[in-house]
């Protein structure tokens, strides 16, 4: 197969996808109890992932990681002056409007990157690198604002994410996803149970 139908990279494991992975897990892992300190484990990721995505020509996730760096930024900010650094922050549901709002910035952004990509790019996969580059923007932004429907739509993306990266061999960052996928729902939960009960506990 040619060069631009097949990754080119050797059989052993890239030692950035392996930090990245520990890196995600932590990540994640502290965003589902609510701890402030999933931030700068986030940051260190997504400085990762930048070069791993590029590599793999998911250049629609590779731009993603300079977004999620800055906003990452964004959102440890907003937790810190919403009391995050000595305990856990509260977190609210949206509006049906804003929900909607929500999933209508995905399809439009997913549709236009994605035709970009297409259209003057050698993009691998670029409707669906542009779905999750546009679903993960707007989750984000949920997350840094402490929607709950954030966690929604980290299932859906992480979902298309591993069907993405085992076409591109991406195995390890795969299985990362498998976890996210787990402490999304696990996320959903626990912060749909804390915004009901109004719960801000210390951690």
């Amino acid at each position: 197969m040619g060069r631009r139908a097949r990754l080119s990279h050797t059989p052993e494991m890239n030692p950035l996808e392996i930090i990245a992975v520990a890196l995600g897990i932590a990540n994640v892992g502290l965003l589902v109890r609510r701890s402030i300190w999933n931030y700068p484990f986030g940051m260190a990721m997504v400085a990762l992932y930048s070069v791993i995505f590029a590599e793999a020509r998911l250049y629609g996730e590779a731009g993603l990681q300079v977004f999620f760096f800055v906003v990452q930024g964004w959102g440890w900010w907003l937790w810190a002056r919403a009391g995050g650094v000595a305990q856990v922050v509260s977190v609210h549901w949206m509006d049906w409007r804003a929900r909607l709002a929500a999933l209508a910035l995905v399809a439009v952004s997913s549709i236009g990157i994605g035709w970009a990509m297409a259209r003057f790019t050698d993009a691998a996969l670029p409707y669906a690198d542009a779905t999750i580059a546009g679903a993960s923007v707007v989750a984000q932004v949920l997350l840094g604002l402490r929607r709950v429907e954030n966690w929604a739509l980290w299932i859906a993306i992480d979902v298309l994410s591993i069907g993405v990266y085992l076409n591109r061999e991406l195995y390890l960052t795969a299985g990362l996803y498998v976890v996210f996928l787990a402490l999304a729902g696990a996320g959903l939960v626990q912060w749909a149970k804390a915004a009901r009960s109004g719960e801000a506990i210390v951690a």
